[in-house]
């Protein structure tokens, strides 16, 4: 494999980086790596209960560390979510709600929102350059064209990241003539047959390798497991064959999510398969490095994922790859399916090998979680919707997360309508904007959400029905108005292809 052109940059910004004085005394300082994966579901490795992907390395990550069973991302969708993890603020605050260039309309014409994460904002990237750490960003941003990119939100480097939630290919030259907003820069220097989660991975451990005296803040932020489905073909065999053994109860099934959608129930797409299978190898990788480089007692290792598997689409399609199950529903939803994703915390020496946290979180609050682990200070005013993570990380102490909310405004290719849900403690009510209906779940008995409580609960479903439209007028969030032409139109129509 070609040496990438970019990795000159790398070691460029680092000796920028020293020459300036960020050495000495800030090299005591953990590294931090934020691995980020896309579309992964809540039951899509084995750690956290799958029955047909093979995980091994994600699960020993796991067992170094702190695995959280009840992290919510910030929203059903990537963009939204990525925007969150970027200013620990609510996407509804940010008005950035749907994934960028997800055009909808139904009964309801969707809610307007910003298509970038404004440069005023104050990115994670940017607490940490500013600590003096050697920032990069690798893979995917979507969070808006030039001048959004993440060179000019805090990141020293940035190699792979765009306008785009997909890639065009994940093979070399990462390219699609039919979609060419998608084809993925700045890997012009590969060779045939290179796959994009293996060539990622090797610009992280270029990075890494180049800031190995640290410290250094990285997002490793793949493209996998999102579409295009495609995988190496030795390991989209080895999944084929595994498939073929399954028995009948096991085969891929499906049932209706409502009236307007179809949900996948079990797992067993060999290509999908195989993709997380690489993607396990990358932190294997990623891991490996560390230890080989003799800083892995100093680096704090974060894992996790921008919204829930894609497993439920709208109509009788049956593409989808993956199944959530016990959850409900998948990506585009706010049922659990669509928003419980996987969190895995490696802290070296904070006494959390292979401890399980079931206190509910949510993306928001990782920011000023890595801010704190790293020593740094942090800026409630900025990151004014999440909240520390480290007293559950620790094990000390009493921790109350408080409410978390979602607004989702939107319609999505998966057959969700524009919604908007609250969780506080187990109780979790969502509410349906094109009707004001609403469902409430107790997740603590239910985390399938197959009994809707409202009419045994109506006070308790009013209270957090109030709790969450106060909210909703607190962050003055965007709200989808009456489509005109609705008679018309009748269904959803999308603008511009399929939701991501």
């Amino acid at each position: 494999m070609k040496t990438s052109s970019f990795r000159p940059l790398v070691a460029a910004a680092t000796a920028l980086l020293s020459s300036l004085g960020c050495s000495g005394v800030e090299h005591t300082r953990p590294n931090v790596i934020l691995f980020v994966v896309d579309d992964l579901g809540w039951v899509d490795m084995g750690v956290y209960g799958s029955p047909f992907y093979e995980t091994p390395r994600i699960d020993r990550l796991a067992s170094q560390g702190a695995r959280f069973t009840q992290f919510y991302a910030a929203s059903p969708v990537c963009s939204p979510t990525r925007a969150s993890l970027m200013t620990g603020k609510d996407p509804a605050r940010l008005n950035l709600t749907n994934w960028i260039g997800g055009e909808q309309r139904g009964r309801l014409l969707q809610a307007a929102y910003v298509r970038e994460l404004r440069l005023e904002e104050f990115t994670i990237g940017e607490a940490f350059h500013e600590a003096g750490y050697a920032t990069g960003f690798i893979g995917k941003w979507h969070l808006g064209s030039e001048p959004y990119y993440p060179e000019h939100q805090g990141f020293d480097v940035n190699i792979g990241g765009h306008a785009a939630g997909q890639p065009g290919s994940y093979f070399f030259p990462y390219e699609n003539e039919r979609l060419p907003w998608s084809n993925v820069p700045d890997l012009e220097d590969g060779e045939e047959g290179e796959y994009l989660t293996d060539r990622l991975t090797d610009e992280a451990l270029s990075f890494i390798e180049a800031n190995r005296n640290g410290p250094f803040f990285l997002v490793l932020s793949h493209y996998s497991v999102h579409t295009p489905l495609q995988s190496k073909a030795d390991l989209e065999m080895k999944y084929e064959n595994k498939a073929a053994s399954m028995s009948e109860t096991e085969r891929p099934n499906f049932v209706m999510e409502g009236t307007t959608a179809t949900t996948r129930t079990t797992q067993g797409h060999s290509v999908y398969a195989g993709m997380i299978e690489s993607t396990d190898e990358s932190v294997g990788r990623l891991m490996d490095k560390l230890y080989d480089l003799q800083i892995s007692d100093n680096t704090i290792v974060v894992f996790v994922s921008d919204n829930g598997g894609l497993s439920t689409l709208a109509g009788r399609r049956t593409s989808m790859p993956t199944a959530n199950v016990p959850l409900r529903a998948g990506k585009g939803w706010l049922y659990e399916g669509g928003i419980r994703v996987p969190l895995i915390v490696r802290w070296p020496g904070g006494g959390m090998h292979g401890r399980t946290i079931d206190q509910p979180a949510v993306t928001t609050d990782l920011y000023p979680t890595l801010l704190e682990m790293a020593g740094l200070n942090t800026n409630p005013q900025q990151h004014r919707d999440g909240v520390s993570l480290v007293p559950l990380l620790r094990g000390v102490g009493d921790f109350d997360r408080g409410p978390i909310f979602w607004h989702f405004p939107h319609y999505h290719g998966s057959g969700n309508v524009p919604s908007g849900a609250v969780r506080v403690g187990s109780y979790k009510l969502i509410e349906w904007l094109e009707d004001g209906r609403i469902e409430l779940y107790d997740l603590d008995l239910d985390m399938s959400e197959s009994t809707d409580l409202v009419t045994q609960m109506p006070e308790k479903a009013a209270g957090l029905l109030e709790l969450l439209q106060e909210w909703r007028q607190s962050v003055d969030a965007g709200m989808p108005r009456p489509n005109p032409d609705w008679e018309e139109v009748g269904v959803a129509q999308p603008k511009n292809g399929s939701g991501q």
